[in-house]
């Protein structure tokens, strides 16, 4: 069933209207008997996905070693001692 109310009426029987609406009918606002907008039910908003948490990959077993973190590696300090390549500048 379709129910068309204009403007001032809308107004007066808005809450009618949107139970209405959630009930299954279609609702329609005109202006000067003209169609303009249809009131329609949304939809439940699905839940948000629970945020990644750290640890999860913890069976795939540690993608660094930790120790290596803190060796001293020659060849960068070297070049990290020496001026940037012309190239770069």
């Amino acid at each position: 069933m379709s129910v068309q109310a204009n403007i001032a009426d809308a107004q007066v029987r808005l809450s009618e209207l949107i139970d209405r609406a959630e009930a299954g009918e279609q609702v329609v606002i005109a202006r000067d008997g003209k169609p303009i907008v249809a009131l329609t039910p949304l939809q439940a908003i699905p839940a948000r996905k629970p945020p990644v948490r750290f640890g999860r990959l913890a069976h795939l077993g540690p993608i660094l070693d930790p120790e290596s973190l803190f060796v001293a590696d020659d060849d960068l300090e070297a070049t990290m001692d020496e001026p940037l390549p012309k190239s770069w500048t």
